[in-house]
């Protein structure tokens, strides 16, 4: 019996080890669905901004905004993966330097190359549509390359690695606390905000913006319809799909216990600062040309762009704040859109979709944001009870944690990519020849034009006239007989 009873004891702690073991492997498998849904909704963003760029520009340079949105998709994955996974996340304070994450030489951890990735290319298709239209092919695989490749993964660093200076996962973080970016207002959106602000005044504006064809200044700046705005609004809507992944799937496991609450948390916040940035934007400038103009206009642009400014603005903080704090986040976010749109417009900086002042300027409200409306149960609930809350609940050093980690993307973005562009125009690498930006860009480069509107022969619309009414003639003709 003592025999049977231990065999039996044995029996059952072997089947017990092989549950344990299978609910680990299930928890790890659906942790790698959950990030490669996400990473995947994720990719699809650079697909809203292909067509949201594709919308924005004029139909002469459609090919060319397109071809530079999928090139951004290429060159990104390339990039991280050769050099920017590992400065992004090996050991060091200021950026990795060895380890097996380069070239995934000794790193098998595959989705998290993957999903990281993923934000990598959001943030090299930030520049694609502030410098369209004028900006030569060499130049944009150049700093797709550079700013995911070193740039980008410098700011990754310093922010979200354990090992970074300003990372409120390091063991002993800045004032107690570093800063929370949860999903990258500032680490993506402003890193690529910055890129394409320093970008469009290196490069200039676009022939007939600011300035006629021999340099002289216009009474009033020029206007180029986008050519497509179905296209824009798809691209909106495709870009919000997106965001459900960037955000809810910055928690990067899911079966952690409390991982689904502030994925949830994350959506919902999402939703409502991306619904308050639209509204606000559109009403805003609708209020503002009103006071001018005497008359009430509701412009669908500023409604798209307060929608994905309101985005860029809950992304820093889209777990810790409330639902309500969220909507103000994104009123908050739709104005400062409007005002930096016009901000660039007095400076005579041409940003061609308005990307500037969606992704830089609303990246640092974000951030801004964060260190003001941080909640303390969901500061805890996404990071630990030693982190602190926002200004508005007691504690300050947030806040200036995030102002910190602003000045360092400024400063950093600043002193790596103006020398870049200025070497690039210095070489005559940026801009493109002024005959072919008038003739545009998909002719000149790109072998034709997008859309094909030749229309039939003259002689043959000609003939199929005359063959009709001579049928009709006949017609008439047996109908009196």
């Amino acid at each position: 019996m003592d025999t049977i009873s231990r065999h039996l004891d044995e029996d059952a702690s072997a089947t017990l080890e092989r549950l344990d073991q299978s609910l680990v492997d299930l928890s790890k498998n659906i942790d790698v669905f959950y990030s490669l849904f996400c990473g995947a909704a994720i990719f699809m963003m650079q697909c809203g901004f292909a067509m949201l760029c594709a919308g924005s520009v004029r139909q002469k340079n459609v090919k060319n905004i397109m071809l530079k949105n999928l090139l951004d998709a290429c060159g990104g994955a390339l990039g991280y993966y050769a050099v920017g996974f590992g400065v992004a996340y090996e050991g060091g304070t200021f950026l990795g330097t060895s380890g097996g994450r380069f070239f995934l030489i000794d790193y098998d951890n595959y989705i998290d190359f993957f999903f990281q990735f993923t934000f990598a290319a959001t943030a090299a298709t930030i520049v694609a549509g502030t410098v369209a239209e004028r900006c030569k092919m060499v130049a944009y695989l150049c700093y797709s390359l550079m700013l995911t490749g070193f740039v980008y993964p410098v700011v990754v660093h310093a922010i979200w690695n354990s090992a970074g200076f300003l990372s409120a996962f390091n063991e002993s973080p800045f004032r107690g606390v570093g800063m929370i970016d949860f999903a990258g207002s500032g680490v993506v959106h402003m890193t690529g905000g910055a890129t394409a602000l320093i970008a469009a005044i290196v490069l200039g504006p676009r022939i007939g913006r600011f300035y006629d064809e021999d340099g002289n200044p216009l009474d009033k700046p020029g206007e180029f319809a986008p050519h497509s705005v179905s296209l824009q609004v798809l691209g909106t809507f495709i870009l919000w799909f997106g965001w459900y992944g960037f955000n809810p799937g910055s928690t990067l496991f899911i079966s952690v216990p409390g991982y689904g609450d502030v994925a949830a948390l994350a959506a919902v916040t999402t939703t409502l600062a991306a619904a308050a940035g639209a509204v606000s934007s559109m009403f805003f400038d609708t209020l503002l040309g009103f006071l001018s103009e005497g008359e009430a206009e509701y412009d669908l642009t500023m409604a798209m762009n307060g929608c994905l400014g309101g985005l860029v603005g809950i992304t820093a903080g889209c777990s810790t704040v409330e639902p309500w704090a969220a909507i103000i986040i994104g009123l908050i976010a739709g104005v400062v859109y409007v005002l930096a749109s016009n901000l660039l417009v007095k400076l005579k900086i041409d940003d061609a979709v308005d990307a500037i002042p969606v992704h830089f300027f609303n990246g640092m409200w974000g951030c801004i944001a964060t260190g003001l409306f941080a909640s303390r149960r969901f500061v805890t609930m996404t990071y630990g009870e030693t982190y602190s809350p926002g200004l508005f609940y007691g504690d300050g050093n947030l806040l200036l944690c995030e102002i910190c980690g602003i000045l360092f993307i400024i400063a950093w973005v600043t002193v790596i990519m103006g020398p870049f562009f200025i070497a690039l125009n210095a070489l005559g690498m940026f801009r493109v020849d002024p005959i072919e930006e008038k003739v545009g860009l998909d002719i000149s480069h790109h072998k034709g034009a997008a859309y094909d509107l030749t229309g039939p022969a003259e002689g043959d619309v000609a003939e199929l006239a005359e063959k009709r009414a001579t049928a009709h003639g006949k017609s008439g003709f047996e109908d009196s007989a």
